[in-house]
């Protein structure tokens, strides 16, 4: 099951999007949101929560009007800014039942990368979570990820310039592992439940990926948005525009 973290306030862009939620930019005729949604089921994820905040009304109406062929979309709205980790959380528990593996995406990113090896890292028996970074000239706007010679997790590092890797936002979680994120809001995946995670002697692997990548969430790369979906149209099952 998946579910995509579209809980911000986008304040980077609201100006951009007046009393427009920002996973609803529209980009090449649909919402960018719809666009994760159709690459998520192109990798086939049948079931989707899609993590709400502002404007909660304006995702959930969209996908009730809008249907995707072959997903069950559902929002589970936060009432209070919860954070990452606390939206993630707080959409687990209003499904109420356990799932095979949970996938987590931020809701401002395109980062198009094959779920089959991260599924089968799971799969393995020690792995309890995966995680898809990437390599970046200058990790000063992200901070960065740190791992040791078998590729697990050690430490996200804060903000500082120079080559790396950084997190790709896209996570894939065990259940039984999801149960034990710690219960407190706001809550941050890289700040307060991957800590505590590798405090705890969980295996975290870090799978670098070299795919199609696009953070919509400032003014100067929004506008990139469209010509990157034109791009990559094979990603999203659709035909050319």
């Amino acid at each position: 099951m998946a579910v995509i973290l579209a809980g911000g306030l986008g304040t980077r862009i609201q100006h951009l999007l007046p009393n427009v939620p920002k996973p609803m930019a529209p980009v090449a005729g649909r919402p960018c949101i719809e666009w994760l949604v159709r690459y998520l089921a192109g990798q086939g994820i049948r079931r989707i929560l899609i993590s709400t905040g502002y404007r909660a009304e304006v995702i959930e109406q969209h996908f009730a009007t809008n249907p995707v062929a072959g997903v069950k979309v559902g929002c589970v709205a936060e009432t209070q800014p919860l954070g990452t980790g606390g939206g993630f959380l707080n959409a687990v528990q209003a499904v109420g039942e356990a799932a095979s593996g949970w996938l987590v995406m931020n809701g401002d990113t395109f980062a198009l990368v094959d779920l089959a090896p991260a599924m089968a890292a799971l799969g393995d028996g020690r792995t309890a979570g995966v995680i898809h970074a990437r390599e970046v000239a200058d990790t000063s706007r992200y901070g960065s990820v740190l791992t040791d010679e078998s590729s697990q997790l050690v430490r996200f590092e804060e903000k500082r310039p120079g080559k790396g890797l950084i997190s790709a936002g896209v996570y894939l979680f065990r259940d039984d592992l999801v149960r034990t994120f710690p219960q407190r809001t706001p809550l941050s995946l890289e700040r307060d439940v991957f800590p505590a995670l590798t405090a705890a002697g969980a295996l975290i692997k870090v799978l670098p990926m070299d795919t199609p990548f696009l953070d919509i969430g400032t003014p100067e790369t929004l506008p990139e948005a469209e010509p990157f979906i034109r791009q990559n149209l094979a990603w999203f099952g659709a035909s050319p525009l």
